[in-house]
């Protein structure tokens, strides 16, 4: 892997991790035609560790009021946002670790990425129907949300884009499904790291530089697209990334078949 090649795939896990077009999706695809799959999941880890930074900072008094929360009960609405993220993180959590052998495989097929991509699409542009929703999230909807996150364990289906639909579905506010998908992305991104953290020892020292850079990269790009998405959706534009989807599923179609 160069330093090029690096960048390449450090910006592409920064834009696509939170906007709604599945970054494992496109790191599967771009690794395809870069030429440039590693072996072990060592990098991936990393650049999901930099849009984690990313994410962490960009909501970072919200998740030092969360964790106040923890020691005063006093901040009611906080320590209600623990609970519905503790339940949203249980279903994404059972699937990682009970079928991981099985979604790890589909990690090795171009195909069934480009399958799932325009899956994404078709889910996203059914939220045009459904923006008028002015709910909260609850513990239901934080449960439909945590699968709507499990099931975006599949490389092509976006775990933003599912979780927020699955809000959207449920008459959550778009900004508020939003919110919670954000932070809800936090324990399953740090979760996957934790298990895979071993596979670090194995990385070459040749190949130390070239994975920095693309950590640091899918962190700047990662924050960008934090703030973009949630303007986005403010605006009620998020089935415009269904067209994005449905093209690089076809792109990845042509190209694979």
């Amino acid at each position: 892997m160069t330093y090029l090649d690096a960048l390449i795939l450090g910006l592409i896990q920064g834009l696509t991790e939170f906007l709604p077009v599945s970054s494992s999706g496109h790191l599967v695809l771009a690794e395809e035609i870069l030429g440039v799959k590693q072996p072990g999941v060592a990098f991936e880890v990393l650049v999901h560790l930099g849009t984690l930074v990313a994410v962490t900072i960009y909501y970072r008094r919200r998740l030092w009021a969360l964790g106040r929360a923890v020691f005063d009960r006093t901040m009611g609405s906080e320590r209600k946002m623990i609970l519905y993220l503790i339940i949203g993180t249980i279903p994404a959590g059972l699937a990682g670790v009970l079928l991981e052998d099985f979604f790890e495989r589909t990690f090795g097929n171009p195909i069934e990425t480009s399958i799932e991509l325009i899956i994404t699409g078709v889910i996203l542009l059914i939220t045009r129907y459904f923006l008028r929703g002015k709910k909260p999230v609850a513990a239901g909807n934080a449960l439909i949300m945590g699968v709507g996150q499990a099931v975006a364990i599949f490389p092509g289906i976006s775990r933003s884009g599912t979780t927020i639909a699955a809000g959207i579905f449920r008459g959550v506010s778009p900004a508020a499904a939003a919110e919670f998908s954000f932070l809800l992305s936090i324990p399953a991104i740090a979760g996957a790291i934790v298990l895979k953290v071993g596979e670090l020892s194995d990385v070459s020292a040749a190949l130390l530089g070239p994975y920095a850079a693309a950590t640091v990269t899918s962190f700047v790009f990662g924050w960008a697209a934090v703030s973009f998405l949630l303007a986005v959706i403010r605006r009620g534009k998020l089935d415009y990334f269904a067209y994005y989807c449905f093209a690089a599923g076809a792109l990845g179609l042509y190209i694979f078949l």
